[in-house]
């Protein structure tokens, strides 16, 4: 198997077993060191309980591991640089039983799955107090068959310590260019590395999503009902408006095409009926009719006339004034030059 193709892959750990998580490529089948070899005594025995810790709190599913601390940073420096990531719902910094001193790692718990997830993304890596910090899931609630690093377990670790472990998000297993023992890791209990489905040192791995109860499923499915129902109630009452406005507008339009077609058609009726009474007249009353047409046409020739023929009278008579009051004028300026 291997080749050049895994040189640059990875995979993580989704189970913890102390063999493994010593081992870099993640198939070593015998412990290398005492503390490994102390971690799969406390395994087997079942030594360690995860969550008889009496000062566990919270949800897990909220909850990141901060890591690599200074020994300088206090809750209230922590609480600051972790708000940049959601609401920090409560903190607890790790500190010494007899000295109270800080243990360098501590665990947040966020409002929110999401939130944690923001956390876990983006905080990794990230500086506190000048000091370079490692974020993970909570793995002491979440992580099936773990181990603290005090019993010889834990993950990461530092080259100086002796003591590193695999398979973490820091240090991940390396994809084997050797070939894996199938038979003797089934007898362990180790789970064989998952071949063709590796990943690059660049993707970051999701943590464990929470698993809804059947009771959660239930209500998150009633109030996906509910909110669907109430969609499509706003959906059908925004529709049928629109149709109402749609059908008003068409009655009104209906309505006033109706009406231009009445009057129309009654203009039409109108002028069929004068054609019809024209043409079903009598020779003699078309002879009245054109009679009296000649008769009113020939008062109404006559009244224009007569009304001509008086301004004109009216203009020769105001012509005429004029005359004869310039000609008493001209005779007055005559008598008085004597």
């Amino acid at each position: 198997m291997g080749g050049s193709n895994n040189v640059n892959s990875v995979f993580y750990a989704e189970t913890y077993h102390p063999i493994q998580a010593g081992s870099i490529d993640g198939t070593d089948i015998l412990p290398h060191d005492n503390a490994v070899y102390r971690a799969l005594l406390c395994s087997n025995a079942s030594l360690y309980d995860p969550l008889g810790d009496p000062k566990l709190i919270g949800d897990p599913y909220h909850t990141i591991f901060v890591s690599r601390l200074s020994h300088l940073t206090t809750e209230h420096t922590l609480h600051k640089a972790m708000s940049k990531y959601g609401r920090v719902k409560n903190l607890r910094l790790v500190r010494h039983i007899v000295t109270g001193a800080s243990r360098g790692y501590a665990f947040v718990e966020f409002e929110t799955e999401r939130e944690m997830r923001r956390a876990y993304k983006d905080a990794h890596h990230s500086f506190i107090d000048d000091s370079e910090v490692i974020v993970d899931y909570n793995r002491q609630q979440l992580m099936p068959g773990w181990i603290p690093r005090r019993l010889g377990g834990g993950l990461g670790g530092k080259k100086e310590s002796g003591q590193l472990r695999f398979g973490g998000r820091e240090r991940p297993f390396r994809a084997p260019l050797r070939q894996i023992p199938y038979e003797d890791l089934k007898t362990l209990g180790i789970r064989p590395p998952p071949e063709g489905r590796y990943m690059s040192r660049f993707q970051v791995p999701s943590p464990p999503r929470k698993r809804r109860s059947s009771v959660e499923k239930e209500e998150y499915s009633h109030k996906r009902s509910s909110v669907d129902r109430e969609e499509f109630s706003q959906r059908s009452s925004s529709i049928e408006r629109d149709g109402h406005k749609r059908t008003a507008g068409g009655r009104q339009e209906s309505s006033s095409k109706r009406n231009s077609v009445e009057e129309e058609h009654h203009h039409r009726k109108s002028s069929t009926d004068r054609s019809e009474s024209s043409q079903k007249r009598t020779p003699i009353e078309r002879e009245d009719h054109r009679h009296k047409c000649s008769f009113v046409d020939r008062e109404e020739l006559s009244h224009s006339r007569s009304t001509a023929e008086g301004g004109e009278i009216s203009r020769k008579r105001t012509s005429k004034d004029k005359e004869e009051r310039s000609s008493k004028r001209h005779r007055h300026h005559g008598r008085s030059n004597r």
